[in-house]
């Protein structure tokens, strides 16, 4: 098993920008296209989530640093740090069990092709790691290795599920042809929120308000462009963060950046991927008649929409606010902050992009993720343990990616059961 862990530890040390290309080239041969389309569409998808991960790098570089002086501005004293995603998936691969639930969860996904269970092959590997990470936790809870591969399994279930209802509306949405969405954070969000989204678009009064990023640009001109929409966030998120200092530009021009050049990197995705979920259709049409096969790819391929990511800024100062004011929380909001356009990813698209209707029902959501991180941060503590250290020392840490998301934290409650 030491090999192995070995050899799985050093290939997701490559990064997604490594490991896609590897995982797509022998995908794509599979499924009939050419050896030379094969390897430039690889590479375009590898160079594609390079440029993804630096629009991404240059959001949470800003973001980070005006929320914590945002926070320290208020006084606020909580007792959970939210390390974010990283240190989440960071305690994940280090369980000592990582490189067992990545096989299993390969052959489940294939399985369920087979059974005609799903529709999605998940090559999003590197995202296996929501699966390991609720492993861990069972296994911490519940001292059982079988307990913890069945809430893996269980988890990753429920995942490629929701990834086939969802595509449609991914693919229409976003513009996503062949593709899905199973990373575990945006589907257990999902699952929390597109109901509450939809309760919230019945309400008089707020049922008729179309907020989109479209009806907002015709309305404001220049002002109502993502850039711009990007750029006024950013001056009210660096105001309350920094006062009068030019710093408040930096944040605001930084913001502007990430809303101008996520789409780009997104096309750049989506221009390598075509090839290949064409060729994947095909295949299914000649082999299996009638079936169709999605490609399940990480959801930062839906975070260049405007309405996404506008939806997402604007519940970074709610995010801290909720933190003060919600009764039972003890979560510092940090390190997923610049994640939260994942969580929405499905909310948005569920609402055709009205930004109203995303930021209330994202307001509603994100309460309740505060809440259920609050309660895990003792066993998502013990996950971290001898793989982070933080600056900063804090009684518990915790994240909003795996404590706040909701069908861990089920599965969490179930395991309490077996204790």
């Amino acid at each position: 098993m030491a090999w192995l862990d070995e050899i799985v530890q050093f290939i997701l040390g490559l990064g997604p920008s490594v490991m896609l290309p590897i995982i797509i080239f022998p995908v794509a041969l599979l499924f009939g296209v050419k050896v030379s389309n094969a390897i430039r569409s690889a590479l375009t998808i590898g160079i594609a989530f390079i440029g993804i991960n630096l629009v991404i790098g240059l959001l949470s570089g800003n973001l980070a640093p005006a929320a914590e002086q945002m926070t320290e501005n208020l006084g606020i004293e909580l007792t959970a740090l939210d390390v974010g995603w990283p240190g989440a998936a960071a305690g994940a691969w280090a369980f000592q069990f990582a490189a067992l639930i990545i096989p299993i969860a390969i052959a489940v996904n294939l399985l369920m092709i087979a059974l005609k269970l799903t529709k999605t092959l998940n090559i999003d590997i590197w995202n296996f790691w929501h699966f390991i990470s609720i492993a861990a936790v069972t296994y911490f809870v519940t001292d059982s290795l079988l307990l913890a591969i069945a809430a893996a399994i269980v988890r990753e279930v429920i995942c490629l599920v929701v990834a086939d209802k969802t595509a449609p509306m991914v693919q229409d949405f976003y513009g996503l042809e062949g593709v899905s969405i199973a990373t575990g954070s945006t589907v257990g969000v999902g699952l929390l929120g597109m109901p509450i989204a939809w309760a919230i678009s019945k309400i008089p009064g707020i049922k008729d308000i179309n907020m989109d990023a479209e009806t907002i640009q015709k309305r404001l001109g220049i002002f109502g462009e993502p850039m711009m929409m990007g750029i006024m966030i950013g001056l009210a998120i660096g105001f309350a963060a920094y006062g009068f200092d030019g710093k408040v530009l930096q944040v605001a021009m930084a913001l502007g950046g990430v809303m101008f050049l996520m789409p780009r990197m997104v096309k750049i995705l989506m221009e390598g991927l075509l090839p290949i979920s064409g060729a994947a259709r095909e295949f299914m049409k000649k082999r299996f008649k009638g079936r169709e096969l999605y490609i399940g790819l990480d959801a930062a391929v839906t975070i260049g929409h405007p309405a996404n990511i506008s939806t997402g800024l604007l519940l970074v100062p709610i995010t801290i606010l909720l933190a003060i004011v919600l009764p039972g929380n003890i979560v510092l909001p940090f390190g997923d902050l610049a994640t939260i356009p994942f969580y929405m990813a499905f909310i948005v698209g569920s609402r055709r992009g009205n930004i109203l209707h995303s930021v209330l029902t994202g307001t509603i959501v994100i309460a309740c993720m505060l809440l259920m991180s609050s309660n895990m941060a003792p066993v998502h503590t013990q996950l971290m343990e001898g793989v982070f250290e933080p600056a900063t020392e804090a009684a518990y840490y915790t994240s909003l990616d795996l404590g706040g998301n909701p069908v861990a934290w089920v599965l969490y409650r179930i395991a309490e059961l077996f204790r």
